[in-house]
């Protein structure tokens, strides 16, 4: 019986209960695993951790500072806070994974076969999530400036209940192969968490739903609605408006560059898989490395996304500045209370809290 094996980067392998330990020796398929741990594993071990460690850093520091302003605004959030703390929400999730496949990268598995599953459905939920919420975003931005006099219903039914069925919803049903497929096992000498299909056709249908549902779809979203409101803005004047333009281009730049390479590498694997393109040990293993070089670069925009869609904004700047000042006046009186509490020691508190505000 062949098994279908998913790498974490798109990359499939294929095992056979035949194998042999030597290259060439045994079928095609497992002289492919072979080859591929020959060429890659060095570099995957020392390559992956670093970069998962900085996205992990970046992304938890940029994400939970958005949640954590989000959370102290008193006032009513604005349709565009509501789907910064979606994105957030998603991007933080997504990246609490990767410390998981950073061990993997390094040693092995060992986290056994629940949390397996667990952190594949993560995974999953939230890679798909954040791009769908990327295209929430520019179809509320398109309403928001090019129908600008009645687009506050539709604009808030898709904030607050669309949402939910266009993004949520199709993330957990992605997960289907995870929870049915996702498990572990003892390859190459290694213990492996991946998806292991009984049948490699069943490969190909879940290998084009991901183009589909990660890069087609929502990237079509985001280039047609920036289109519309690039051309929109281009007629206007003013310093706002061209403001608004550049921001415009940049998102559909960084969106693009960050995910455009990965699904070229995806893609050119799939033709590899279903025999289109001629199969060599040096032409795979090239191909791997691109889609994992490829594939940490994509999750860079998990970082990029605070950045861009909040950092940027001036609203979000003062909501920033007064969650802020709220915590250190919050601090301030704690340390004041302390200083009443103890009576000899009021003096001094007092002084280091005026210290404090002026620091």
């Amino acid at each position: 019986m062949d098994i279908s094996l998913d790498m974490p980067s798109g990359f499939v392998i294929l095992m056979s209960d035949n194998t042999t330990d030597e290259p060439g020796s045994g079928d095609d398929e497992n002289y492919q695993w072979v080859c591929l741990e020959e060429k890659n594993a060095d570099f995957s071990r020392i390559f992956l951790p670093t970069i998962y460690s900085i996205i992990f850093l970046t992304g938890v520091v940029g994400n939970g500072l958005v949640i954590v302003v989000m959370g102290c605004q008193k006032k009513l959030k604005s349709i565009t806070d509501k789907y910064r703390v979606h994105l957030s929400v998603a991007d933080l999730l997504f990246v609490i994974s990767l410390p998981f496949w950073a061990v993997d990268a390094v040693i092995s598995w060992y986290f056994g076969e629940i949390l397996c599953k667990i952190i594949h459905i993560i995974y999953t939920v939230n890679l798909y999530s954040s791009v769908l919420i990327l295209a929430f975003i520019s179809l509320d931005r398109y309403l928001a400036i090019v129908h600008a006099t009645n687009s506050q219903r539709p604009r808030k039914l898709l904030a607050e209940r669309i949402v939910y069925v266009g993004v949520w919803l199709p993330a957990l049903l992605l997960t289907i192969p995870d929870i049915i497929f996702a498990s572990t096992s003892e390859v190459g000498g290694k213990y492996v968490c991946q998806r292991f299909y009984t049948n490699e056709n069943w490969q190909i249908p879940f290998r084009f739903q991901h183009i589909l549902v990660g890069l087609v779809l929502p990237g079509l979203i985001i280039l047609t609605c920036y289109c519309i409101i690039i051309s929109k803005l281009s007629k206007s004047k003013g310093h706002q408006k061209r403001k608004a333009l550049k921001t415009t281009v940049i998102l559909i730049v960084a969106f693009f560059a960050c995910w455009l390479p990965y699904y070229i590498g995806i893609t050119i694997d799939t033709f590899v898989f279903l025999g289109f393109i001629n199969r060599g040990c040096s032409f795979e293993a090239v191909v791997h490395k691109w889609i994992v070089i490829t594939e940490s670069l994509a999750f860079f925009h998990c970082c990029l996304n605070p950045i861009l869609y909040a950092f940027l904004g001036a609203k979000f700047k003062t909501s920033a500045q007064n969650a802020l000042t709220s915590v250190s006046r919050g601090s301030s009186l704690k340390i004041l209370s302390k200083g009443k509490r103890a009576g000899h020691s009021s003096v001094s508190t007092e002084s280091e809290s005026s210290s404090f505000h002026s620091s």
